[in-house]
């Protein structure tokens, strides 16, 4: 079957939602959402805590109460969201092949805002070895079995192990706790603050060389930073943390990928290079808040509504990258609009001296004030950019301690 349709919106989470209830609400035509899951609202729907903004007098929201409100802000706005639906690959510029419950059909809309969100990197993906036990789980999956199965030992063990140091790894500890199990230790690469596990030992600087037992998870193999190498008994391990855009429709469609977010290149309109196609949220470099995702998803509902009137696509702007010891900048593109820059350090730095040049052409330099984490984005605002020449050449941003 083949449709047509003004805004076609793939990912029900945060972003997508956002975007899809302010493009509604200003008269963009039809505007829908495809969700492949069976139900909308992405990650928060497994975050049974709070930290997702307050409602309307002023409560703390918690994860799935924000997404049934922001798949309430959609479809009273007028948005059409469809569940277990899948976008399976281009069929032309603007044209989705997609996977329903009630077939096949291909979808051709005036703009696409992709929001596919992003995901944890598997065990296998982390070139894990070992044998393939049950009980091996990221931090996702540990949530929605709960949410599916509750805390039975079958599902979730009683004695884990959890691989990160970050803030997504002390939610994994909580929530293992909070469902009976209890929580050997925390096994992790870089320098972690012990007081963030609550009294979990922390296992700094060391790695999972191997997975063990067969049928179910018997322990993890670790070595640590002096080589020795020892046993973790264990029934589960949790991956968390290390997310990867969920990019498979960008990569199928050619668009170009950020060397460091490994998400699509786009400007500060959520543009990306081709034509009519938009992309927003954590599909651009992994993991923010919920709210910031979907403050993104708002703002970019203003260069959709621009392209429909018909503005015309912009040229590429300017690339911007960082180099070492920063992991990652967004936008990958600079131009036609200003905005700020949001970047990650790869490792801690104190008090680092930023950069940003364009051909070697210092555009501002200054020292920091606080100390940049892994886990954590840090703003610059619009006059770190200030002097950038448009028809100039690429834009770096750099650092030092």
């Amino acid at each position: 079957m083949n449709r047509t349709v003004d805004v076609l919106v793939v990912g029900a989470g945060p972003a997508g939602l956002a975007a899809a209830a302010r493009l509604a609400a200003a008269g963009a035509g039809r505007v829908e959402v495809l969700e492949r899951e069976a139900t909308a609202g992405g990650v928060p729907r497994h975050c049974s805590r709070p930290g997702f903004g307050a409602d309307a007098r002023g409560r703390a929201l918690d994860g799935p109460a924000y997404a049934r409100r922001a798949l309430r802000e959609a479809l009273r706005a007028g948005a059409v969201v469809r569940t277990g639906v899948s976008a399976t690959g281009w069929a032309g510029p603007l044209t989705l092949d997609v996977t329903a419950p009630t077939g096949l059909e291909r979808v051709r809309a005036r703009a696409v805002v992709l929001a596919t969100g992003a995901r944890e990197r598997p065990r296998s993906a982390r070139l894990v070895p070992g044998t393939r036990p049950a009980g091996v789980l990221t931090t996702g999956e540990l949530q929605r079995t709960l949410a599916r199965f509750g805390p039975r030992r079958e599902s979730v063990g009683r004695r884990a192990v959890v691989v990160g140091g970050d803030p997504v790894a002390r939610g994994a500890v909580r929530t293992l706790r909070a469902a009976g199990v209890a929580v050997t230790a925390v096994v992790t690469g870089p320098p972690s603050p012990a007081v963030a596990f609550a009294g979990v030992p922390v296992l700094v600087g060391t790695v999972v060389t191997e997975l063990l037992g067969r049928g179910r998870l018997t322990g993890v193999a670790v070595r640590g930073p002096d080589g020795r190498t020892a046993v973790l008994r264990c029934d589960t391990v949790v991956f968390s943390g290390d997310w990867i855009p969920e990019h498979e429709l960008v990569r199928a469609r050619g668009l170009p990928l950020a060397p460091g977010t490994r998400g699509p290149v786009t400007d500060h309109g959520y543009r990306t290079t081709e034509p009519g196609v938009f992309a927003v949220g954590n599909l651009l470099r992994g993991v923010e808040p919920a709210l910031v995702a979907a403050a993104e998803g708002r703002a970019a509902a203003r260069a959709v509504l621009e392209r429909l009137g018909g503005a015309p696509w912009p040229a590429a702007g300017v690339p911007v990258t960082a180099t070492a010891p920063l992991r990652w900048v967004t936008p990958g593109l600079l131009g036609p609009e200003t905005g700020p820059l949001l970047l990650r350090p790869e490792r801690r730095l104190v008090r680092p001296v930023l950069t940003v040049a364009q051909n070697g052409v210092t555009l501002r330099r200054e020292r920091l004030g606080g100390t940049l984490v892994p886990w954590r984005s840090v703003r610059l605002g619009e006059q770190w950019t200030a002097g950038l020449d448009p028809a100039g050449g690429p834009v770096t941003v750099d650092a030092e301690e």
